[in-house]
């Protein structure tokens, strides 16, 4: 029997490849909304998710699936309790975007540390100003408070460590100090993150416990001279919170990936800010880590369609 696999966008060549020489059978997606996956999903025994939304009425309708593979780390796209009742096992790619991420954080916390996007906006209407009066720091010596320090938390802590010679702290419930980077100071409270550190960097999963996590009470608790860096989730977030910690200063600035409205909205306030950096969810937008994300997705499909343990199912799978 060939088994058939749903995608409903395009994956790289290195999972098609894998795929295809073990004989499974590619289904091109009509588009990547559900009504469309809703469509083309009945005949189908896997799918490789990016961008779609696994809800309960395209698990109703997915009678032969079995598995589902998210072409990345997250997952909230995902109704995990419909995967459940319908018996369907549900896979992620955390390792593949790992370092993109991190490099990413690093890319944020230096654009703030300038106030670059300040420095773009008045260099040309007045180059000494831009270039004397914006206020800039050093990563050199500063604290960087990670809240989760898990595969791209680990590795923005190695590279704040031994690349700028910050101090790294860290909350992580689920972690122990021997689980965590040599250098990394655990800690069980995470306000201290908030009132000690100069860049907060969020990187744990958005789930009903992580939601707004972040708000009015933790940005009252940062340093007016701290920024914050989310490239995470954007429901991590209370975004009217962000806006009046920002607008009045009360940190000095933030770097975001992420906002709970994606694609963004045009009129959203934050983007008339000057003192924050928001990019498109680029983080794991570059080539290698959409190679490996559609390579260990294929892996993953494969492991389960053929038996074999899944090397990266989502936790409760």
């Amino acid at each position: 029997m060939t088994y058939k696999i749903l995608l409903p966008q395009e994956i790289m060549q290195e999972g098609r490849e894998y795929l295809e020489s073990r004989g499974y059978e590619l289904i091109t997606g009509s588009g990547m909304e559900e009504e469309d996956i809703i469509r083309d999903i009945p005949d189908c025994d896997g799918i490789i998710v990016r961008l779609s939304v696994m809800s309960d009425r395209v698990f109703n309708a997915a009678k032969k699936l079995k598995v589902v593979a998210r072409h990345g780390a997250g997952y909230d796209t995902v109704d995990l309790a419909s995967a459940k009742r319908h018996g369907v096992t549900v896979l992620n790619a955390p390792l593949a975007n790992s370092m993109s991420v991190a490099e990413l954080a690093i890319f944020y916390m230096l654009h703030c540390s300038r106030h670059f996007r300040l420095v773009q906006e008045k260099m040309l209407e007045d180059y000494y100003w831009a270039k004397l009066r914006t206020p800039k720091v050093e990563l050199d010596g500063k604290t960087l408070g990670l809240i989760g320090v898990g595969n791209i938390g680990s590795r923005v802590a190695i590279k704040a460590l031994h690349g700028f010679n910050m101090k790294v702290i860290a909350f992580d419930p689920y972690k122990s100090q021997e689980q965590v980077p040599e250098g990394v100071r655990l800690i069980d409270d995470v306000a201290q993150i908030f009132r000690e550190s100069d860049f907060v960097s969020l990187h744990c999963p958005a789930t009903a416990e992580t939601h707004d996590f972040v708000g009015e009470q933790q940005f009252s608790m940062m340093k007016p001279t701290a920024y914050f860096i989310n490239t995470a989730r954007g429901k991590l977030v209370d975004e009217n919170a962000l806006y009046h910690a920002l607008s009045t200063h009360a940190i000095a600035g933030a770097g975001v990936d992420v906002l709970k409205t994606e694609p963004f909205d045009p009129a959203d306030p934050l983007f008339a800010l000057s003192n924050i950096v928001i990019g498109p969810h680029i983080g794991a937008a570059t080539k290698e880590a959409t190679d490996r994300a559609s390579l260990h997705s294929a892996i993953g499909v494969d492991e389960v369609l053929s038996g074999k343990k899944a090397s990266w199912p989502v936790p409760g799978f």
